[in-house]
């Protein structure tokens, strides 16, 4: 692992066994202001991630010692941090796969060193956005601290990436009203298109799985309602 600071607050820890990817990742978020961290294989990335507590982790799928599916789920297991994931495939599934496992987003390669500064930055702003200091919501068993980043189902606590977080915060806040899949999209994943409707899915069964199959109600064709009694 390798260390590259810059004097910003905001840390970023960079999984790529790629140098030069890596390098030219590194030297375009160090222009943005940030801190950069960087680790080159699947243990190394774990092992970062536990001692730097990263601000947001950029991952790629592909990596020696194991992937970065693997690795997803292990720093997710250890503490949410939003997780932007880069991947050479194609193939819808594989997409999904990284969502499930936690993942807030994803690139495919090769890909634009502006659209990926964009992408943090925006997810940066997401985990900002929803932290409202003091504010608790409660909806029927449904208890959420936006402050301390918490989540109560009948006084069980369960933990939640930040993009499942902040899905869960936004359908909170307009219980039993449903909200459009593109609206979703828009709102919380900045997309201006309803190419990534999957995602949103995606993320629905994670809190489903998590929270109880009762907690959110499909309108089929639409989108979702939060339904906690």
């Amino acid at each position: 692992m390798e260390s590259i600071q810059q004097g910003s607050a905001r840390r970023i820890l960079v999984v790529e066994d790629e140098p030069t990817i890596a390098e030219s990742i590194a030297a375009r978020l160090r222009a943005e202001g940030f801190t950069v961290e960087l680790a080159h294989d699947g243990p190394a990335a774990v092992a970062a991630a536990a001692s730097l507590l990263p601000d947001l982790v950029v991952l790629d799928v592909m990596l020696p010692g194991f992937d970065g599916l693997e690795v997803c789920r292990r720093i997710q297991a250890h503490r949410p941090v939003p997780v932007l994931m880069l991947t050479a495939r194609t193939d819808e599934t594989d997409v999904l796969i990284g969502l499930g496992v936690g993942a807030d987003d994803y690139l495919t390669k090769p890909f634009s060193l502006r659209v990926l500064t964009a992408r943090i930055h925006a997810l940066l702003r997401r985990v900002e956005r929803t932290a409202t200091p003091g504010a608790t919501i409660v909806v029927g068993d449904l208890r959420i601290d936006t402050d301390q980043r918490r989540v109560w189902r009948a006084e069980a606590e369960t933990q939640l990436t930040p993009l499942e977080f902040e899905l869960l915060v936004h359908l909170a806040r307009r219980p039993r009203a449903v909200l459009a899949r593109d609206r979703l999209l828009s709102e919380i994943w900045g997309w201006p298109d309803a190419s990534g409707t999957r995602a949103v899915d995606s993320h629905i069964k994670a809190l489903r799985r998590k929270l109880g199959s009762d907690l959110i109600r499909t309108v089929h064709g639409v989108g979702y309602a939060l339904e906690a009694r």
